[in-house]
């Protein structure tokens, strides 16, 4: 290729992908939908069925489904600097604005006349959380073996406060070898719930006791976003899960709170949903700690993409790897069962009787409704759920 029609060809990737980023609302789905009308339809760069390849691909490796289809589009059209650019591209827009966000929030989150409206936010995002577990669930849960990896995970979090990234590297080799080894159909209900006690009390001993704030270090706050980024099996939502456990749970370094915020704040911007973790890294260390973090969650995609194109025709056809992601999937819907319970608890509960937030509780069902029902997009389910705050604040209710 010569180094005119290489350079034209990356000016071609820029300027696709930085549309793509700026206007590409709604989830993967409906970025991998933009993707391929863009790269099949309109310009040719791939054949379907090639395009429909990278799909299956990205499904099984960590990371955003659709950034690894714009990293493994821009690498098959201009190589390793194509790979770079579509890549970065279709970040670099959502990163930003997120950043913005950010910024304002910090700057402007903690004055009082706008706290009410987080009272109808929260549960209209707790409505989003179990909408994406509903769709991931109904996805992963195959059979009675990757329900009960899904109950071990969910036991080994909860119970044991086992790390999200071991429960899921854990339900994910325990599934490999159920799913791939021969054993006796009328024994597997006793020998699945022998094998999840028997970890849960193995792991209980290490497990992670009381909760404590660990001072502040930007490489932590880098390493931890990279280590997510390395096992994010599942989809962005489960990128919550995570947030709750290592941010909110162990470190101590976000609120509850601000996870909400985080959340909710990602609604409204577009490309991959993993650019929360932008937010996070403002939130928490300022620029410095949103770059660090934008490096630490995207990388992996890159290093992924590059290393195992070359082998993914082979993990495809292989029974072994096959099982594992089924596993890896299903423990990703354990975890979000364990994070969608306890922003439940966070949002709906009360100290005093009745024990339940009836407003708040209406409010995150009948989101819950609109999504799973009638998918009603997640932008108008947290601005629905602000107007009836600010309703409730005007009538005098709050």
């Amino acid at each position: 290729m010569s180094s005119s029609l290489h350079s034209a060809r990356l000016i071609e990737l820029a300027h696709l992908f930085l549309k793509l980023g700026t206007i590409g609302f709604g989830g993967p789905n409906a970025h991998i939908a933009m993707m391929e009308e863009e790269v099949v339809v309109k310009r040719q760069w791939l054949r379907r069925e090639e395009f429909l390849d990278l799909i299956g691909a990205t499904n099984l490796i960590p990371g955003p489904n659709s950034t690894e289809i714009a990293i493994h589009v821009g690498y098959l059209y201009a190589g390793w600097l194509g790979l770079i650019v579509a890549g970065v591209c279709f970040i670099l827009p959502a990163v930003l604005i997120t950043l913005g966000f950010a910024w304002a929030y910090v700057a402007l989150g903690a004055l009082p006349q706008l706290a009410f409206l987080l009272y109808g936010i929260k549960p209209a995002v707790l409505a989003i959380v179990v909408d994406a577990l509903w769709r991931l669930g109904k996805k992963a849960v195959k059979n009675r073996i990757l329900f009960a990896i899904a109950l071990i995970v969910i036991l080994l979090v909860w119970f044991a406060r086992v790390s999200e990234i071991v429960a899921l590297l854990l339900g994910g080799f325990l599934g490999m070898l159920w799913l791939k080894t021969p054993h006796d159909r009328s024994n597997e209900q006793a020998n699945l719930l022998i094998t999840g006690l028997t970890l849960t009390s193995a792991l209980k001993a290490t497990a992670a006791v009381g909760l404590t704030t660990v001072p502040f270090s930007l490489w932590q706050l880098g390493w931890t976003f990279l280590k997510i980024g390395s096992v994010l099996f599942g989809g962005g939502y489960v990128l919550i899960a995570f947030i709750q456990g290592s941010f909110v749970d162990n470190l101590g370094w976000l609120t509850q709170q601000q996870l909400f915020d985080a959340i909710a704040i990602g609604q409204f911007t577009p490309g991959p949903i993993l650019s929360t973790a932008t937010f996070i890294g403002y939130v928490i260390g300022g620029i410095p700690g949103a770059i660090v973090s934008t490096i630490g969650i995207f990388l992996p995609s890159f290093v992924f993409v590059v290393v195992l194109n070359p082998v993914i025709p082979l993990l495809r056809r292989s029974e072994w790897a096959s099982a594992f992601l089924d596993a890896v999937n299903v423990s990703a819907v354990g975890l979000m069962v364990v994070v969608t319970v306890q922003l439940a608890i966070a949002t709906l509960g009360k100290s005093s009787a009745p024990f339940i937030d009836v407003l708040a509780t209406m409010i995150a069902l009948m989101s819950a409704l609109l999504a799973i029902r009638f998918r009603v997009s997640a932008v108008w389910l947290v601005l629905g759920g602000a107007a009836i705050a600010w309703a409730a604040s005007w009538l005098g209710y709050l």
